[in-house]
């Protein structure tokens, strides 16, 4: 009997770091849906590893000697059939974390989190949801966050009041709950309606406001002060 989860998910690490690839490896290899299919020490050779090996998740480094992992997710989320780019920071770089959403990462994690965290945000981002609910990147965000007010707008088409103005008060209310790191299931039990319904509202803000995932939502929520980074303080 085959299912969704029949074919394992595909991961390719880039770090330039060996043993920091050989730790994720071994955890990512570890869990029978998950697969690690290719590695990259630096951003050029890992967007000529990605045009011929087919993957879902890139666990991307920033910081890398010659060509970085913002040009190097730049380069990966415009090719066809690109995978999710899953940026790994540390608190000191949120400014590069801000330049690697707007270069078309789908989401980020703390190159420290446990393992477990890592996990779910592979599998996660996969499904094609952020993983700005996981409680460290919720933390980070905190940091994020004043950094997106009045960025320069990089989603598809700009106009992000016109945008904003396309929604229901009630898909203005799940973009805030976005923003603020809550997930699916939180925020349907916060307005007592199921999962299900909750997807097809998050499903018509990214259609409306020409977001191409989750996290370029969040985003377009901060930098046009629809959520204000003290909201996060109150929230948390």
């Amino acid at each position: 009997m085959t299912g969704p989860m029949s074919e394992p998910i595909r991961v390719v690490l880039v770090d330039d770091q060996q043993m920091v690839r050989a730790g994720f490896r071994m955890v990512i290899d570890s869990q029978p849906d998950l697969t690690v299919v290719g590695e990259a020490g630096d951003g050029a050779a890992a967007v000529q590893l990605l045009r011929g090996t087919p993957a879902d998740v890139v666990l991307m480094d920033i910081r890398m000697p010659g060509t970085d992992g913002l040009e190097a997710t730049r380069q990966v989320t415009a090719l066809p059939e690109a995978p999710r780019v899953v940026v790994l920071t540390t608190f000191d770089l949120d400014e590069y974390v801000v330049a690697a959403i707007g270069a078309g990462a789908s989401g980020f994690l703390l190159k420290d989190a446990p393992p477990e965290e890592m996990l779910a945000a592979v599998r996660t981002v996969h499904a094609g949801d952020s993983v700005i609910a996981a409680s460290s990147t919720r933390r980070l965000l905190q940091h994020v966050a004043p950094m997106l007010r009045g960025a320069s707008s990089s989603a598809p088409g700009g106009g992000d009041d016109a945008a904003l103005a396309e929604l229901t008060p009630r898909e203005r209310e799940v973009l805030v709950q976005m923003a603020l790191g809550a997930s699916n299931t939180e925020i349907a039990r916060s307005f007592v309606v199921s999962e299900a319904t909750v997807k097809t509202h998050v499903g018509r803000v990214l259609a409306k406001t020409g977001s191409r995932d989750r996290v370029q939502a969040v985003v377009l929520a901060y930098r046009i002060g629809l959520v204000q980074p003290a909201d996060l303080l109150r929230d948390a």
